[in-house]
């Protein structure tokens, strides 16, 4: 058979096979990095199916997870770059699970991952040529964030207004826990945004705008959940995300513990979130309703509310023009306060866990450049 013949028998309007990616992981306090790495993993392919490993795995090869199993799951369900949530995924990433749910290899960042026993967790997709690395997301990982947890003061305040009335970013991290969040934080280039914020659309003529508004600081279930809500009561849902001077002097010195910058890409990996307004101010504008989208609905959530450092209820214009809503039922169950009360109250069994994923890492890292 010729070429040319063997050329025409090929069908060109054949349908292509959608490439599906399998993204492992504990998606514990998942943050930006997280992130990041499920949207390099769906730039590769054109479904992700995340794998979420249960708490039972990750108390054999980690350590106690912060957030439960079905936290974690929630969590990574409401990611705009995923496809669908596997549960109990295998610690050791498994080519029968992977064949069980069609994916063509699995992603995962370039350091390394090892099992109880100092083992690759992905040596049997490396074998086999199934596996894509992506870039690690360098400044942040669940480990950085648990550090920083513990780092705060159990008896910290929650409202302390420093007594100038002004806030300050150059709190140090000393012996007694105080914290330098400056320091430890990473702030985003507008590449980095720009890829955050790809897909999302602008409303339509005659779309009903919601605006709500938050410090949205380790972005969690209970956030998603007040989001996906508030979604649901129009047809686009614009975040205001308070930059962190203001948080320090309404919440206090010891917050936020992400920067505005992290909490803003984590709030834009949301797929409930149209828009972002970037340091929003803490009291709701004139200048925020009528802004590129009128707002047509300003919604708050069932926790209370702070009134501003002038003693003003931040919701006071939109009040005045009958557009705020408050969500009715109770508060969700999870909270910033207390995700940051579970690292807290269990200081010693979470500062076991960092010391061993050190020497962990330290170890895996030696074994690798022994290989090399």
């Amino acid at each position: 058979m010729t070429a040319a013949t063997a050329d025409n028998l090929v069908d060109h309007h054949a349908p292509r096979k959608p490439v599906r990616v399998w993204v492992d992981g504990c998606f514990d306090v998942m943050h930006y990095g997280h992130y990041n790495a499920l949207r390099q993993a769906k730039a590769m392919g054109d479904s992700i199916v995340a794998g979420v490993h249960s708490d039972a795995e990750l108390l054999l090869h980690k350590g106690p997870p912060v957030m439960n199993e079905q936290e974690r799951i929630a969590t990574a369900a409401a990611c705009k770059w995923v496809d669908e949530v596997v549960p109990n995924a295998p610690y050791l990433t498994s080519l029968e699970w992977m064949d069980q749910y069609n994916c063509d290899f699995c992603v995962h960042g370039d350091d390394i991952s090892t099992l109880a026993d100092g083992s690759d967790s992905y040596k049997h997709v490396k074998d086999v040529g199934r596996y894509r690395e992506c870039k690690r997301t360098k400044g942040v990982s669940t480990t950085d964030l648990v550090a920083r947890m513990l780092l705060m003061k159990q008896d910290a305040p929650d409202n302390v207004v420093p007594e100038d009335g002004t806030c300050h970013s150059d709190v140090d991290v000393g012996v007694d826990g105080d914290r330098n969040a400056d320091a430890c934080h990473v702030l985003a280039t507008a590449r980095k945004i720009v890829q955050f914020a790809s897909g999302n659309r602008e409303p339509k003529k005659g779309s009903r705008i919601v605006y709500v508004d938050g410090t949205f600081d380790l972005f969690h279930v209970g956030h998603i959940e007040f989001l996906k809500r508030a979604r649901a009561t129009g047809d686009y849902l614009v975040v205001g995300v308070h930059d962190d001077q203001t948080i320090r002097a309404i919440k206090g010195p010891n917050h936020p513990l992400l920067s505005m910058h992290e909490r803003v890409l984590s709030v834009l990996s949301c797929r409930y979130v149209d828009d972002v307004v970037i340091g929003a101010p803490y009291a709701v504008t004139d200048q925020i309703l009528d802004g590129d989208y009128p707002v047509d609905v300003v919604m708050h959530g069932s926790t209370p509310t702070s009134n501003n450092l002038l003693g003003q209820d931040p919701y006071k214009v939109a009040k005045e023009r009958g557009i705020f809503v408050q969500l009715e039922g109770p508060p969700h169950p999870v909270t910033t306060g207390s995700i940051v009360q579970r690292i807290l109250i269990n200081r010693t069994l979470y500062e076991e866990r960092q010391k061993r994923k050190t020497a962990k890492e330290a170890a895996a890292v030696i074994a690798h450049s022994k290989e090399e």
